[in-house]
């Protein structure tokens, strides 16, 4: 009862969590932790650090543990279909009615979204901090890295700001307790030769057939292995590999499909599903576009789903030794900044808007609607009576009467 509960839970999450990554882990600090306690605060940013360290989506690894967590293997891929399903059916469907879309017209109608999404992130950030950081030394590693996560915006930062926070607190690790019945560390490899196994063979597969769905699954299986910190950084590789080299689709489609991401709920990496639909063009109908959806889904999300079940299998285990316990504090408060410095950098894209007043206010005839709407976010879940669902929906609505 407790699994679909959480399944519910998480199809209302993938209907309404806009803005990427950081803005998904706000909407599940509220529901999943806050509303349904099923993890605590510390639990949630100590396995979403953890999945930033593997290559994949965070976002969708961190919600898919979490299923593995409360129902194991069987829980977490139900998690993970209902939780991507929406994003991809509707990047499919975009795919397939490529030329009666105006990318234009959707970002008016989720212009009022984006900086709701930013209001969601900032508040996160303010309540994981309240929670996380106790100690001078976590402040400073807090501040630490929302200023290089700032300033130098690199793929390879965030998991060297993670490694980095949790190497300067281990030297402290004497300090923690030590677990009477520690159970000695097993690490089941079979979901880690899995992933190698399917790397390498549909990689000897794809060189030698000619048959455009395995080198899809091969092209995107191989990008969802090697990228680190989000769709932000999947996007220009999959721009180099599928309309640079390969001229699966123009650059002009590939935009609209990245803009059109960027409007979808759930995870990013749903454009996948996208590009593997128009590819599929030259092989038939319909009916195959959507078998080049299926096969770019399976593709990219397939390798984090498969690193995530292979480490969470001894996390657990190898948490108890006191260094591992230690270094928890210096990681959760480096999440911490991370999330701090996204609430800015999610900000500063977003175009200046504003509002004219029925009245002149002094020297103000109008307000900025951007600044309002992230503050009006905030406020109105630091009050805890609105639902996360509702403040989206009013956006969206607010898109449709005004865009």
């Amino acid at each position: 009862m407790r699994g679909i509960i959480f399944l519910k839970d998480v199809a209302a999450l993938a209907f309404t969590a806009f803005g990427g990554p950081q803005a998904h882990l706000a909407m599940m600090f509220r529901l999943l932790v806050d509303k349904r306690r099923y993890i605590t605060s510390a639990e949630l940013l100590e396995l979403q650090a953890l999945c930033a360290l593997l290559p994949g989506p965070t976002s969708t690894q961190t919600i898919t543990v979490i299923g593995f967590r409360l129902g194991g293997p069987n829980l977490a891929y139900l998690t993970l279909l209902v939780w991507m399903t929406p994003s991809v059916t509707l990047m499919t469907l975009a795919a397939l009615t490529l030329s009666h879309l105006d990318p234009v017209r959707v970002a008016a109608l989720v212009q009022f979204v984006q900086p709701v999404a930013v209001g969601f992130v900032a508040f996160s950030a303010y309540r994981i901090a309240q929670k996380v950081i106790h100690t001078k030394t976590a402040v400073g590693l807090m501040v630490s890295a929302a200023m290089m996560a700032y300033f130098f915006q690199l793929p390879w930062m965030l998991p060297l700001l993670l490694v980095a926070g949790g190497a300067v607190t281990t030297v402290r690790y004497r300090k923690h307790a030590i677990v009477q019945e520690k159970k000695p560390l097993r690490v089941e490899w079979a979901n880690f030769l899995l992933w190698l196994g399917i790397l390498v063979g549909a990689a000897v597969l794809g060189h030698y057939t000619r048959w455009l769905p395995v080198r899809l699954f091969e092209n995107f299986y191989r990008n969802g292995s090697l990228v680190f910190g989000g769709g932000q950084v999947l996007a220009p590789l999959l721009y180099a590999e599928f309309v640079e080299f390969k001229g699966y689709l123009t650059g002009a489609e590939f935009l609209s499909g990245l803009g059109l991401v960027q409007a979808m709920p759930g995870p990013n990496f749903s454009i996948a599903a996208y590009i593997g639909a128009l590819a599929m063009r030259p092989e038939g109908g319909p009916g195959m576009q959507v078998a080049g959806a299926l096969v770019g889904t399976a593709g990219i999300f397939l390798p984090g789903t498969f690193l995530i079940f292979f480490v969470i299998r001894f996390w657990d285990r190898l948490r108890q030794y006191r260094v591992v316990q230690a270094s928890l504090e210096g990681i959760n408060a480096v999440s911490a900044g991370l999330v701090c410095a996204a609430t800015f950098l999610l900000y500063h894209p977003l175009p200046d808007k504003y509002l004219a007043l029925p009245f002149q206010w002094g020297p103000i005839d109008t307000l900025p609607v951007n600044p309002l709407l992230v503050g009006t976010t905030f406020l109105l879940l630091l009050w805890e009576k609105m639902p996360s669902v509702a403040i989206v929906a009013t956006a969206l609505l607010a898109g449709v009467l005004i865009g």
